[in-house]
């Protein structure tokens, strides 16, 4: 990474490069191949547990083992699935989606980028 002194600040025409450029297309591909679907999941299953709450108190007070009931249990659920979506993440990001970000900021801190450069150079991070 160039230091802050050493760096000439970009041209919108540069960032327009880069936004337009496949590698950009893929990587917005990969980001939302993995938080589309997981966003509906989770939210799919935090609905269910909201309208069992409301419509299905008898089931959510069934006891589990002593004073825990099914409800208690679904509850903590929703917080261990929050920090399991959130590990996935930080796995898929790791793998599909950091070393595009990573090429695609290299370019434009060498300014790769710039009007006349060709933007369809796919080898690096873009190969999976």
């Amino acid at each position: 990474m160039t230091e802050p002194k050493e760096r000439r600040l970009l041209t919108p025409e540069e960032y327009l490069q880069a936004q337009n450029s496949p590698e950009f297309a893929e990587l917005k591909r990969r980001f939302r191949r993995f938080a589309f679907p997981m966003t509906f999941a989770f939210f799919a299953w935090y609905l269910l547990y909201v309208l069992l709450s409301t419509y299905a108190p008898d089931f959510m007070s069934t006891e589990v083992f002593g004073n825990v009931n099914l409800g208690i249990l679904l509850g903590l659920a929703q917080f261990v699935t929050t920090f399991a979506i959130t590990h996935l993440y930080v796995a898929h990001a790791n793998r599909n989606t950091d070393p595009i970000a990573d090429e695609m900021r290299e370019r434009l801190e060498r300014h790769d980028y710039r009007s006349g450069t060709d933007t369809t150079d796919t080898q690096g991070a873009t190969r999976v």
